[in-house]
C-alpha cells in the first residue's frame, strides 16, 4: 500500500497542493492519504479529484475577511471561520462545494489528524466520518490553538491535529503502507523550535492543559518524526517531498505571490514521486 502524507501549515499548504495537482495530472495514486490541518483539506480535494480546487482557497479565499480576520477574532473569539470555509464554501450549495459523491465513491483510504482538546492525545478521523455537507473533521484538524476556540463536535472538543501528531509517519505505517510520500511545507532540514509554541501553550493552559503541554513539546516530537522519516527514506520506504523556500511565509502569511511560488514549487517537486511509487503516466 502506498500512503501520503500532507502535514499542513496554514497558507503554506499551497506546496502540498502543488504536489497533489500534479499527481492528479499525471495518475499519480496513493491508497492511503493522511493530512494534518490544512492537510485534510489537500488530501481530500485529491481523493474527489479536484484539481485546482485547493490552490482557489489559499489564494484567493483566503483573503476574504470572511475567511480569516480581526473581526471574526472580536465577534467570535476566532481568526479563522471554519464553517465558513468548510461550510458556506465547500457545502453542495457553496462557491465551490467539495465533489462529495466523488470522494464518498473511491475506495482510497483517508484519516484526518485531529487533537481531543481535553486530553491531549490524537484522534484519527476516517472516511465513514465525513459526511455530505458535514465537514467537521476538516475544521477540527484546522482548529488552530488561541487564534481558534476548540472546535466543538458530538460533545468532544478538537484542535489542530498538528498539537499531538505533526507528523503521523508511524500511524501510516501501523496501517499497513509500504511506503510513504511525505509532504513537508517547510524545508526538509528545518529545525522547529519551541519557543512560539511555548508562548501559545501558556496563553490555553488554564483551560486545557493536556494540550497545553502537548503544544509545549510540539518542537521536538517534530523534529523527532522527521529525523525518523529520514531514516526511512534511507531504507527506501519514505520520499520526503519539501520545498526550499518558502519566502517567509509564515502558517497565515497572506501574499499572493508567495502562495502561488509555493504551489508551483509543490508541483513540480512532485515530479520525484513517479518513480518512487511506479505508477506515473508520462
Amino acid at each position: 500500500m502506498i500512503g501520503v502524507i500532507d502535514v499542513g501549515g496554514g497558507l503554506r499548504g499551497a506546496y502540498g497542493a502543488g504536489v497533489f495537482d500534479y499527481c492528479l495530472e499525471h495518475g499519480i495514486r496513493f491508497d492511503y492519504c493522511i493530512g494534518v490541518s490544512a492537510g485534510s483539506a489537500n488530501c481530500i480535494a485529491y481523493i474527489a479529484g479536484q484539481k485546482g480546487r485547493n490552490l482557489v482557497f489559499y489564494k484567493e479565499y483566503a483573503f476574504r475577511k470572511e475567511y480569516m480576520s480581526w473581526s471574526n477574532l472580536l465577534k467570535t473569539g476566532s481568526y479563522l471561520d471554519l464553517d465558513y470555509i468548510y461550510g458556506d464554501l465547500t457545502d453542495t450549495d457553496g462557491e465551490f462545494p467539495l465533489d462529495y459523491d466523488a470522494f464518498h465513491a473511491s475506495d482510497q483510504i483517508y484519516r484526518a489528524v485531529t487533537t481531543d482538546a481535553i486530553t491531549g492525545e490524537p484522534v484519527y478521523f476516517t472516511n465513514f466520518d465525513v459526511k455530505k455537507d458535514d465537514y467537521f473533521i476538516v475544521k477540527a484538524s484546522s482548529c488552530v490553538p488561541v487564534l481558534d476556540q476548540p472546535y466543538p463536535y458530538m460533545g468532544s472538543l478538537f484542535y489542530d491535529g498538528g498539537i499531538s501528531d505533526p507528523v503521523p509517519i508511524e500511524k501510516a505505517f501501523s496501517e499497513g503502507c509500504e511506503k510513504v510520500v511525505l509532504i513537508l511545507t517547510k524545508p526538509r532540514d528545518y529545525v522547529r523550535t519551541s519557543k512560539n509554541d511555548a508562548r501559545m501553550a501558556k496563553l490555553i493552559r488554564r483551560a486545557y492543559p493536556a494540550s497545553a503541554r502537548k503544544l509545549a513539546q510540539r518542537g521536538p516530537l517534530y523534529n523527532d518524526q522527521v529525523r525518523r522519516a529520514k531514516e526511512l527514506e534511507q531504507e527506501g520506504k519514505v520520499l520526503i517531498v519539501a520545498p526550499k523556500d518558502i519566502s517567509g511565509m509564515k502558517t497565515l502569511t497572506k501574499d499572493k505571490k508567495a502562495i502561488q511560488q509555493l504551489y508551483m514549487d509543490g508541483f513540480n517537486d512532485a515530479a520525484a514521486i513517479g518513480p518512487f511509487v511506479g505508477g506515473a503516466d508520462d
